[in-house]
């Protein structure tokens, strides 16, 4: 009995969980009122640089982002003034769950449930309340050569996102939180898993560009600019990147 009473509690909570996603992708996509969304930094280590730059930490670091999705939203004949409004809150004292690279499905249903109850404390302590949460996770660039890989949910409307704690990578810092604030409206990634590289034609700024290479922009949900078929780069910054057409209608700027 116990066991047939734990299946369907969890059926229930699927069957809820499902519903939410609905309505979220629904009042998230129609582009009718601006979005808010809230930026929620958190130290990923106990250096004190990651301290010290969070406490430096300013609205004005990420504004490039939501000018960003305004420029590309009105490209797109997107009649919102402001599509989204994203505001940068206090520094949290607890970060995410963490999701371990191979994780399986199970494993990776458990972490999105314990994501949705630490996004739903957060939030329920925010002033005002965001419909999108980004949780900013900064790490000490001597500590970490590298960073754990960055999750945007649409269902759930959340996203995880890892950056260095270093002046000299916040441009690329505001690509990062760009790509990952697209997921949670539903964007997919245009590159390569294996490789890195933009996938041919919807990772490509200019597709229809002869010679095709090199690409002189990036789109935002490859990153990266392709060079040649075996080589891409890291943009400069926002300003290098687009919005393409797969990406816009994944996110309801472009209708079928």
């Amino acid at each position: 009995m116990w066991r047939a009473l734990r299946i369907s509690f969890l059926l229930l909570v699927l069957v809820v969980v499902a519903a939410q996603a609905w309505i979220d992708r629904f009042s998230t996509t129609r582009w009718q009122r601006t979005v808010f969304v809230g930026a929620f930094p958190v130290s990923a280590d106990a250096s004190p640089v990651t301290a010290d730059y969070l406490t430096h930490l300013d609205q004005g670091k990420i504004d490039e982002v939501s000018d960003f999705v305004e420029a590309e939203a009105r490209r797109y004949g997107v009649d919102v003034d402001e599509p989204i409004e994203l505001r940068l809150y206090p520094t949290l004292a607890s970060a995410p769950p963490a999701l371990n690279a191979g994780a399986g499905v199970l494993t990776r249903i458990v972490w999105s449930l314990r994501l949705r109850y630490y996004r739903h404390r957060m939030v329920a302590a925010a002033s005002p309340r965001p419909q999108i949460a980004l949780f900013l996770l900064y790490h000490d660039p001597a500590l970490a050569s590298s960073l754990p890989h960055s999750a945007g949910l649409q269902r759930g409307l959340t996203a995880v996102v890892h950056l260095f704690a270093s002046r000299s990578q916040e441009s690329q810092n505001r690509i990062v939180i760009a790509h990952e604030l697209l997921h949670t409206f539903g964007a997919t990634d245009k590159y390569d898993l294996a490789t890195g590289l933009p996938k041919y034609p919807d990772g490509f700024a200019d597709p229809r560009l002869s010679p095709l290479y090199p690409q002189q922009l990036a789109e935002i949900m490859a990153v990266k600019t392709p060079l040649s078929a075996t080589d891409a780069r890291m943009p400069d910054s926002l300003a290098d990147e687009r919005v393409g057409p797969a990406t816009a209608r994944e996110i309801g700027w472009v209708r079928r």
